[in-house]
């Protein structure tokens, strides 16, 4: 995972360049901070491979130690990945899924989102994202959605459980938007959205998110994801049992047009 505590290869590599070549031009760490506009824990921070080095500390530090270009090289190795470690796998294969059904809980799935929902729950990670990743991975995630009326002969069917329709996410009118552009979505020929009430919600529907996806070469995959982990399955006696889960948790959803029109009506209710 990217964050601003999560220490990667490429991070601490790069930092450690900055060090050694800072230490070798004879530059001190308080001066390279103080030219940079950051205070000195913070570039400690970037060299010890902590923090993700920024754009300003490489061009900075390029330029203080005499590297003729050799750090800020490095800035292009240090972009941030454009999805989480744990679900990049899962990406690569819904990018060329010819079948997607994806149940979800408590959020909006990825691919159905709004640019401000997007925005407001990648910003709201934990620990916290630089604002070049949480932009990253917001143009990533609108990215996906182009799949949607793109791939025209890849089905779609999403359910959607009531908690997440009806969650508060950054007010009201965010969340507005965001089921209004739910309908619009739904409208497309390849896409199904369902909307499963609390009312008739099944237990086994409090279990958590699922997706099944088929591949092209007709390969089936399952896929289901907490906060901090994903995990993607192969195995046919697994994936018979989210088949299993998902269809019922299906049979109890309401049908295209009844999920529509208790979209809206959650829509008005804002």
């Amino acid at each position: 995972m990217t964050s601003g505590t999560t220490q990667q290869p490429n991070w601490r590599y790069c930092g450690g360049q900055i060090k050694l070549w800072r230490e070798e031009a004879g530059v001190a760490r308080q001066a390279l901070a103080e030219e940079a506009g950051y205070d000195y824990e913070y570039v400690k921070s970037m060299e010890c491979g902590r923090r993700r080095p920024t754009l300003r500390l490489l061009q900075v530090a390029d330029q203080l130690c005499g590297a003729r270009g050799k750090l800020l090289a490095g800035h292009e190795f240090l972009k941030p990945e454009p999805f989480p470690a744990r679900s990049q796998e899962y990406m690569e294969l819904e990018a060329e899924a010819i079948a997607v059904h994806d149940y979800s809980l408590a959020l909006i799935q990825g691919v159905l989102q709004t640019r401000e929902y997007a925005t407001a729950l990648i910003g709201a990670s934990c620990p916290p994202l630089d604002d070049e990743t949480i932009e990253e991975r917001v143009r990533a995630r609108l990215a996906r959605q182009e799949s949607l009326r793109r791939r025209t002969g890849t089905v779609y069917g999403f359910i959607i459980h009531e908690a997440a329709l009806r969650a508060n996410v950054r007010g009201r009118e965010v969340m507005r938007q965001q089921l209004l552009h739910l309908l619009a979505v739904g409208e497309l020929r390849n896409v199904s959205i369902q909307a499963l009430p609390f009312a008739s919600a099944p237990p086994i529907a409090l279990g958590g998110p699922l997706v099944l996806l088929q591949t092209k070469e007709h390969e089936h995959y399952g896929y289901v994801e907490g906060q901090e982990t994903g995990a993607l399955y192969a195995d046919p006696d697994k994936l018979n049992a989210l088949t299993q889960r998902h269809g019922m948790i299906r049979m109890q959803a309401l049908n295209v047009e009844e999920s529509a029109r208790f979209i809206r009506k959650v829509a008005e209710e804002r």
